[in-house]
């Protein structure tokens, strides 16, 4: 019984290029808070998480080379998520 294991070969300059694009978006949602969005401050910082996670997940975490059961289970939590968001956001916003 011979198991094959499908190793991924990243070259180096993929993780750097990742690696800097995380750095200039975690300093990009620090340097949001500054800047006067009123209500959507909270959302713009929401839509760098989400951006980094992505990014960390697919390339650090080799979403990207994973079965195909495994990206939509992600995308399940991923859904899950926005929608609980949302519902937060609706109950913030239509409080009286």
């Amino acid at each position: 019984m011979s198991e094959e294991k499908h190793q991924h070969v990243v070259p180096y300059r993929v993780y750097v290029i990742i690696l800097i694009a995380l750095l200039i978006l975690t300093f990009s949602s620090v340097g949001i808070t500054s800047i006067e969005l009123g209500e959507y401050t909270v959302a713009a910082a929401l839509i760098f998480a989400v951006i980094k996670s992505f990014l960390v997940l697919t390339y650090f975490m080799h979403l990207k080379y994973d079965k195909l059961y495994i990206r939509v289970m992600v995308g399940f939590v991923f859904a899950l998520f926005l929608v609980v968001i949302i519902i937060t956001f609706l109950d913030y916003l239509f409080r009286t």
